[in-house]
C-alpha cells in the first residue's frame, strides 16, 4: 500500500500542494499518494487524528491551521518553535513532529534560484505577522549586515525583535522613518497581506534605491502594487512567492522521504509571468 500524505487547510481547493508533491513523487520514484483535506474550522485535532489512524505518514499545513498544528505536535524543531507555527507534520509511532519550512524555502528561493546573496547585505522585511516571523531566523542565519522589520503597528515589530534578540542584527522601524533613509536596501521583502487586497504598503520609494531584489510573498497575483513600485524604481530582479511555495514543499518532501527533488521544472510550470 502506498504511503499517505496530505495538505490540510480551509478553504483548500486552491492548493497546489497535491500537484507539487505528485510531481516530486514521480520524479524521485517514491510510492506515495497525496491528497487535499478541507479541515473543519473547529475540528483540526479530530480530523488529523482520523488521518493518522488511516496510516498517514505526514501532513502539510496551510491557513488557518498553522497555530493548531503547533499545539498538536508533541515535538518541535527549532524553526517551528521560533516561528510559533507549524507548516509540516511527520508521524512516527506516537511522535508528532512539527516543522516550519516556510522561511527555509524563502531563503533557498532567494539565494539559490534567484542568485541573490543576503550575506553582508541590507535587508528590509515589510510586515510583522506570521509570514515574517517564520522567515526571521532563516534570514538572520544568512548573516545580513542588517535586517530591518517595518510594520504599521510598531509595537508588534518591537515585540518580535525582542523575541529574536541575540540571533543577529535585527532592527525595527515604522514606515514614516524609512523616508529619511540616506540609502536604500539590497533586498526588500513584502510579507504583508496588502497585495492580497490589491493594495500597496505605505512604503517610500527611496527604499528601492540600488535594490537587487524585490520579493512579493504572495504568488500568482502577477505584478502587484508592490512589484509595480519596485519596477518603476528599476529594481534589478522582481519575484513572487511561487519559488518559496515549491522550495518549502521540497524541504518537506525530503524530510519525509529522505530524497530531495529538483524544483526548477515545477517552479517553471507554476510561474505566472510578472506583467
Amino acid at each position: 500500500m502506498s504511503d499517505r500524505y496530505a495538505v490540510i487547510g480551509n478553504p483548500i481547493g486552491f492548493s497546489k500542494s497535491p500537484l507539487i508533491h505528485g510531481t516530486f513523487a514521480r520524479m524521485t520514484g517514491q510510492d506515495l499518494v497525496y491528497e487535499a483535506i478541507e479541515g473543519p474550522l473547529n475540528g483540526f485535532n479530530e480530523r488529523v487524528d482520523q488521518f493518522r489512524t488511516e496510516g498517514a505518514k505526514g501532513l502539510n499545513i496551510t491557513a488557518p491551521f498553522k497555530l493548531d498544528a503547533f499545539a498538536y505536535a508533541n515535538e518541535l524543531s527549532e524553526s517551528a518553535d521560533r516561528a510559533g507555527a507549524v507548516n509540516c507534520l511527520k508521524f512516527v509511532g506516537d511522535r508528532i513532529i512539527g516543522e516550519n519550512f516556510d522561511g527555509i524555502g524563502l531563503v533557498r528561493d532567494i539565494t539559490v534560484n534567484l542568485g541573490v546573496s543576503m550575506a553582508g547585505r541590507r535587508v528590509l522585511m515589510l510586515g510583522a505577522g506570521g509570514a515574517a516571523r517564520g522567515a526571521l531566523l532563516p534570514f538572520l542565519r544568512q548573516e545580513p549586515s542588517e535586517l530591518v522589520l517595518v510594520n504599521r503597528t510598531l509595537s508588534k515589530a518591537v515585540a518580535l525583535a525582542e523575541e529574536f534578540a541575540g540571533c543577529g542584527p535585527l532592527m525595527v522601524s515604522g514606515y514614516a522613518e524609512l523616508a529619511d533613509l540616506a540609502e536604500g536596501y539590497d533586498v526588500v521583502v513584502n510579507a504583508t497581506s496588502a497585495s492580497l487586497r490589491g493594495e500597496m504598503p505605505p512604503l517610500p520609494r527611496n527604499v528601492f534605491r540600488g535594490a537587487k531584489l524585490a520579493y512579493e510573498l504572495a504568488y500568482g497575483k502577477g505584478l502587484t502594487p508592490f512589484l509595480q513600485a519596485a519596477r518603476a524604481e528599476s529594481v534589478a530582479k522582481l519575484a513572487d512567492g511561487v519559488g518559496m511555495l515549491v522550495e518549502q514543499a521540497a524541504e518537506a518532501f525530503a524530510w519525509w522521504r529522505g530524497v530531495r527533488p529538483s524544483t526548477a521544472q515545477v517552479i517553471a510550470e507554476l510561474t505566472i509571468p510578472l506583467s
